[in-house]
């Protein structure tokens, strides 16, 4: 009896250790393939940083699909690792039915979907949004990526892979304080600031933003060189303007001396304006005085233009009804939609980019590596420049054998040790820093001026890569973030998004085709399995006691 009660004691004693030490050491394991369940360094110490408590509202609860109920799933087991890496977080799912009117006023906008049940199409409104709040911050993140070419399956794989780039990039600026400072280059006839208005708004919350003109350069240059080297990246937005040897002096030692550049060039004049007013334009190359510095860089920006099956629309005035123009839309192959085929964390898991009057890049021999971070489709061609372009090809059919000449690159990134475009040549004046083989660097050059331009509506600037006339929203803007956070990043933030993640999702069509078969399966086959087990039972019963 003692003995009894001793093992008693002995069990009662082993559970509460264990309950004990299960409440203070806690560990999980992700034994899936892709490692979806594992946060990176990078998340982790951001997370970690969150020192008050940091509140995420998701509005994803409610009556949907099976493949929605995956995404809230996946987004309930990713911020269920984030608490546990930080105590801090704090989560809750509601259902946004009866609030639906506020949270549209606070600018999260539902998603209407088409839904296949048993045959039948439906769609349904939901609101794949999450709010973060940290002290007197908010921030809007988006769970349902806006991938317009891809499938519903692959929309909501893209969405749920940009999970923990999503959250980890909207707590990390709720929580964190800007640090780098850009510079928005003035004086060479760039982009006006009405159409670059939303990228440097949204530019503005991660970075101190300010303009700067090279034209104080002549006259006294020390100081010129000084105020720009305080910025951490330089951008340079379509210039028409050649640069002087002075200006050109000074940005290159601006990068030689490690400051990161953005440059996004048109080396061919060919203006949207005067095609639309006279139905042609002539298209010439355009002097801007930099080929020695891309050249010394690794690169050539060709004059020429692109032209891409795969394009997106150009707006065309077809009648009038009443007073009103009517405008329909025509596919425009100088308007090229453009990808890569390098899985950067730069254009992963994006839409595609849309530009206009676009030139391809040479890479050439250094030392400097250089990734294709944007090309045209394999059903492009290059048209050399002076050129007239004209409407009238809208109505002629291509002929697809001639555009056998594509994949060219339009975006490339370089990053290394970059040697100045002066070197063992004169210099156009002297400053105390002056370096002819520069610093680890990177930079990131596209052959397009108008990627960085939003729309204007009524006069008042429209979000970036948002199409006014169709709606459909292209990658530029994402594109672009992802490219200044790449060039600047110090967290390793940006590297989260070479994260893939495998989401096998059901066959609709065949599901609905074996309905039937896999019904009688599940009815049948268990009562199969328990008469099976009956019989024998009752067989060896009555034969044991026979």
């Amino acid at each position: 009896m003692k003995n009894k009660y001793s093992k008693i004691f002995v069990l009662l004693t082993g559970l509460i250790l264990l309950n004990i030490i299960g409440s203070t050491i806690y560990k999980r394991f992700d034994l899936t393939e892709d490692r979806r369940y594992t946060l990176s360094k990078a998340t982790e110490k951001i997370v970690k940083n969150a020192n008050r408590v940091v509140t995420v509202t998701v509005y994803l609860k409610g009556d949907f699909p099976a493949e929605f109920k995956r995404l809230q799933t996946e987004t309930k087991l990713h911020l269920e690792e984030l608490k546990a890496r930080n105590k801090n977080i704090r989560f809750r799912f509601i259902n946004p039915t009866d609030i639906a009117q506020k949270l549209i006023e606070n600018g999260l906008e539902p998603s209407r979907l088409q839904i296949q049940e048993n045959g039948k199409l439906s769609e349904i409104i939901l609101f794949p949004w999450a709010v973060i709040s940290y002290k007197n911050k908010t921030e809007n993140v988006p769970l349902l990526k806006d991938v317009f070419s891809n499938s519903q399956n692959q929309q909501l794989e893209s969405s749920i892979q940009n999970l923990e780039f999503a959250f980890a990039n909207a707590i990390h600026k709720i929580t964190s304080e800007k640090s780098k400072k850009i510079v928005v280059l003035r004086g060479n006839g760039e982009l006006n600031d009405i159409y670059i208005a939303d990228f440097l708004r949204k530019l503005g919350e991660y970075y101190f933003l300010a303009p700067f003109t090279l034209d104080s350069v002549a006259v006294r240059p020390q100081k010129t060189f000084e105020e720009i080297s305080e910025f951490d990246l330089a951008i340079i937005a379509k210039p028409t303007e050649k640069f002087t040897e002075a200006e050109k002096f000074t940005l290159d030692q601006f990068i030689m001396n490690g400051g990161k550049t953005l440059w996004l060039i048109d080396n061919v004049q060919a203006e949207l304006d005067s095609l639309m007013q006279t139905g042609e334009t002539l298209a010439y190359p355009r002097d801007l005085g930099l080929t020695d510095l891309f050249f010394n860089y690794g690169i050539r920006i060709n004059t020429d233009l692109i032209t891409d099956l795969y394009s997106s629309e150009i707006p065309l005035a077809t009648g009038n009804i009443g007073n009103q123009t009517q405008f329909n839309q025509f596919l425009w192959e100088y308007f090229p939609l453009l990808n890569s085929q390098n899985s950067h964390p730069i254009n992963n898991n994006i839409e595609a980019v849309n530009v206009k009057f676009t030139n391809s890049i040479e890479l050439l021999k250094n030392d400097i590596q250089k990734t294709v971070l944007l090309q045209s489709s394999p059903l492009s061609k290059s048209v050399g420049t002076p050129a007239i372009i004209s409407l009238r090809t809208i109505t002629q059919k291509p002929n697809q054998a001639e555009y056998n000449n594509g994949n060219k690159p339009v975006s490339v990134l370089l990053e290394g040790k970059f040697k100045s475009a002066y070197f063992e040549r004169i210099k156009p004046f002297k400053i105390s820093e002056t370096k002819e083989i520069g610093i680890e660097n990177k930079m990131v050059v596209i052959a397009d001026g108008d990627v960085i331009a939003n729309e204007l509506s009524k006069g008042k600037p429209m979000e970036l890569g948002l199409n006014k006339w169709t709606n459909q929203r292209y990658g530029n803007k994402e594109f672009l973030l992802n490219t200044i956070n790449y060039l600047l990043d110090d967290t390793g933030l940006i590297n989260i998004r070479s994260k893939t993640v495998k989401i096998d999702f059901l066959n609709k069509e065949k599901a609905l085709e074996e309905t039937t078969k896999w019904q009688l399966i599940n009815i049948l086959f268990p009562l199969l399995i328990l008469a099976f087990f009956g019989f024998t039972f009752n067989y060896f019963r009555k034969k044991k006691y026979q």
